[in-house]
């Protein structure tokens, strides 16, 4: 049985069967440890192979920056590092992106919700691209059905539903759950960053609310320090009207409405200009969707500053993927970012239970 078949049917058994809390208890990092990772601020990381080079080269960086008396000292008003999500510190792979994943499962697993024509196609064609990745997609953006299929869900029922997702266990690798799957070596490298006076912003391509209520807890970063791509907030009676229309009653609550923005290559920079107002001293990303933020922190700024580019590289801990590492290692040469290898620089990803099942 192909992988996101196996997906679904395991998605439709435990909803099937009024189970899809029940999930069996995972063997990975659990939230609360991931929450509890700490790193010294001396870069003692604890994850991250001894030899690797991208570890020294970010403690190094740190050390320099963040002493009085280097020339390249950074006050810590200005020590702002940002950070992509998917596939940079958390698991894309398995079989595809958390956002996409949740809204399979809303527009085709969940019993309780139909979708309309148009997003159920659009489901049904991005399951069978996952199905034979060989062949071309051609499907447009997913961000609008991502939307769409929330659309008038109340901000409460969308972070009940999101957690009870997150519950259940990613396709092709033994003992983790969507909620667990953190790469720990980029968490310790966040906190490491958190205890040497940095302000950590997530600035992603998936939705900003999914990302809060996926991440902040675990990762100890505000809710604010989130950017993403952004939908609509109404209020529950506004209906079709203005917002400069219309004013906030006593009896209204918040519901999620249509797509906006995504947030995804130039789109970042210029989230991270209006929404922090500081360039970045420090950038990780994993894709050329990253590569404007990655570029932009590192071009013209009046500081020291170093990009850092993951490679999905590790095929045996991990759902990796060699010729697209090999790009994104070029990339990351031609750019002059640091290279970070999944295989190589990672002494663990999830943790040792954590066992790879899907076939290259």
């Amino acid at each position: 049985m192909k992988r996101n078949k196996l997906y679904a049917a395991l998605m439709a058994a435990m909803i099937g069967a009024g189970c899809w809390l029940g999930a069996p208890q995972s063997e990975a990092a659990t939230r609360a440890e991931i929450a509890a990772v700490k790193a010294p601020k001396s870069g003692n990381l604890r994850y991250w192979t001894k030899d690797s080079v991208a570890k020294e080269k970010l403690v190094s960086y740190v050390k320099d920056v963040t002493n009085k008396e280097s020339k390249n000292f950074i006050p810590a008003a200005d020590r702002v590092a940002v950070f992509d999500m998917d596939g940079t510190f958390l698991c894309e792979t398995a079989p595809y992106y958390f956002d996409h994943m949740l809204f399979l499962q809303r527009a085709l697993h969940d019993p309780d919700y139909t979708p309309s024509q148009d997003d159920k196609d659009f489901a049904l064609g991005l399951e069978r691209w996952l199905e034979d990745r060989s062949k071309s997609d051609n499907l447009g953006s997913s961000a609008p059905h991502q939307s769409s299929v929330f659309a008038g869900t109340s901000y409460a029922d969308y972070e009940a539903y999101v957690k009870r997702f997150m519950e259940t266990p990613v396709d092709g690798l033994t003992n983790l759950k969507w909620g667990e799957a953190f790469y720990l070596p980029m968490v310790e490298v966040m906190k490491y960053l958190q205890a040497n006076d940095f302000k950590v912003y997530v600035v992603t391509g998936s939705e900003r609310e999914l990302t809060r209520i996926l991440a902040c807890d675990v990762l100890n970063i505000p809710t604010e320090n989130v950017i993403g791509t952004d939908i609509k907030t109404l209020a529950a009676h506004q209906g079709e009207t203005d917002g400069l229309q219309y004013t906030y009653q006593s009896d209204d609550y918040l519901v999620r409405g249509g797509f906006v923005i995504k947030n995804l290559k130039m789109n970042k920079v210029s989230a991270i200009a209006r929404e922090i107002g500081r360039q970045p001293v420090l950038a990780f990303g994993n894709s050329s969707g990253d590569s404007a933020m990655l570029n932009y922190t590192i071009s013209g700024n009046k500081y020291r500053s170093e990009a850092f580019f993951l490679l999905c590289d590790d095929l045996a801990r991990e759902l990796g993927n060699e010729k697209k590492a090999a790009k994104c290692k070029d990339l990351a040469e031609k750019n002059g970012w640091v290279s970070v290898s999944m295989r190589d620089d990672f002494k663990t990803i999830y943790g040792d239970n954590v066992v790879r099942t899907a076939k290259p």
